[in-house]
C-alpha cells in the first residue's frame, strides 16, 4: 500500500475499532492486534472514495484490483480473520495465542460456527500456531505470477470449527 506515510494514514483512517482485539502490555504498549470480518464488515472499512482521497485517482486505479484479490467473503456462520500481527518484541511470549483465543471467544459470543483464516506459505510459525490451536487446513490458493508482487506463492484456508474448539485435546 506504500509509500509508508500514505499507507499509515489510509489504514488509520479506515480501521474499524469494533472489529479488532488488541493485546496491550501493562505500560500501554501495543503488543498485537487481531482483526476480523463479520456480517459484511471487516477490520478495515475503506471505500473507493477513501483510497482515492489518500492515493489520488491514478494510485487508486492500480491499487484497487490488487486489493480485490486479497478480499475474502465470509461464509454464513463464519467469523473471518482479517489479519493478525504481533510486535517483534512480543513474539514467542503467547500474545498470538491469547489473540486467537480471544477471537475464538468472539466467535462464540457472536454464535458463529467457525473461525476461518488464510495463512501464507512463507509463514510456517503462524501455521504451526494455528494447527496447535485446532485450526484445520483446507483449500490452498496459489496466486501465480502475483507472487512477485506479494512475496508469497500460496495461502491455505484454515478453520476452527465449533466442534474442534470444544475439543480440549486439540487446544493443548
Amino acid at each position: 500500500m506504500g509509500p509508508t506515510d500514505r499507507a499509515l494514514a489510509f489504514i488509520t483512517d479506515v480501521l474499524a475499532n469494533d472489529r479488532a482485539i488488541a493485546a496491550v502490555a501493562d505500560d500501554g504498549t501495543l503488543l498485537g492486534v487481531a482483526g476480523y470480518k463479520y456480517a459484511g464488515r471487516g477490520f478495515t472499512d475503506g471505500s473507493l472514495r477513501d483510497i482515492r482521497r489518500h492515493y489520488g485517482l491514478i494510485g487508486m486505479c492500480w491499487r484497487v484490483p490488487f486489493l480485490a484479490m486479497l478480499e475474502r467473503a465470509e461464509a454464513p456462520g463464519t467469523l473471518q480473520m482479517d489479519g493478525i500481527c504481533v510486535s517483534d518484541a512480543a513474539r514467542g511470549r503467547g500474545v498470538g495465542t491469547a489473540l486467537l483465543e480471544a477471537i475464538a471467544a468472539k466467535r462464540q459470543a457472536l454464535n458463529c460456527e467457525r473461525v476461518a483464516l488464510h495463512v501464507i506459505d512463507i509463514n510456517p510459525r503462524a501455521r504451526a500456531l494455528y494447527t496447535r490451536l485446532g485450526y484445520q487446513p483446507g483449500k490452498v490458493e496459489k496466486i501465480g505470477p502475483l507472487r512477485h508482487l506479494f512475496g508469497f506463492q500460496s495461502a491455505t484456508r484454515m478453520e476452527l470449527s465449533l466442534q474442534s474448539a470444544n475439543n480440549p485435546a486439540q487446544l493443548t
